[in-house]
Parts: structure tokens; sequence; C-alpha cells
């Protein structure tokens, strides 16, 4: 299929494949806003329900203290509930 006839969400499901990428990346490489990408990606994961593959979510991680046991891990958190620090990483994404 031509890159050009497949939508956006195939696109990303692809690139997920490929490699781990967090929301931020999805939505600059497909020029799509971040909830956007964040929303693609769970309608991803409902449609691989049915076969055998799997979206796995790498957590957000706090850089100062390395807390990471956020309650939603798909979203990126504004601070570390443990230490308050701002420095929280995005969750990444990875179709297996």
């Amino acid at each position: 299929m031509r890159e050009a006839s497949r939508t956006t969400r195939q696109r990303i499901a692809d690139r997920l494949r490929e490699e781990p990428m967090a929301a931020g990346a999805l939505a600059r490489e497909f020029e799509v806003r971040t909830d956007a990408a964040l929303d693609h990606v769970e309608h991803i994961s409902q449609s691989l329900e049915s076969t055998d593959e799997t979206l796995l979510v790498a957590p957000p991680t706090c850089d100062d203290c390395g807390f990471e046991e956020f309650d939603d891990l798909v979203n990126r958190p504004a601070r570390c509930p443990e230490c308050k620090c701002e420095s929280v990483t995005e969750p990444t994404f990875v179709i297996e």
C-alpha cells in the first residue's frame, strides 16, 4: 500500500513496530498535536487486542529521583509526586 493512502494511525502503528517512541516525538513526526497522537495510540492499542501484537508502555520517570509509579502511565505528569521535580520523561510506546 502506498504511503499516501495509509492513515496517520496506520503510519503511527508501523512506526511503533520499528522502535519505541514518546507521544511528543510521534506528534512532531506526524505533524499532529500531542493529545491527538495519544488518541491514535489508544485506538491502536484497542485494534491490537484481536491480534498477536501488544502495545507496550514504558512509564514516565522522574529524572531527579527515579520515581516511576505514576497513576496514569500514558500521560506525562507535570511533576513528580515524590520530589516535586518538573523534569519527568514522557512515557514511550512500542508494538511487539
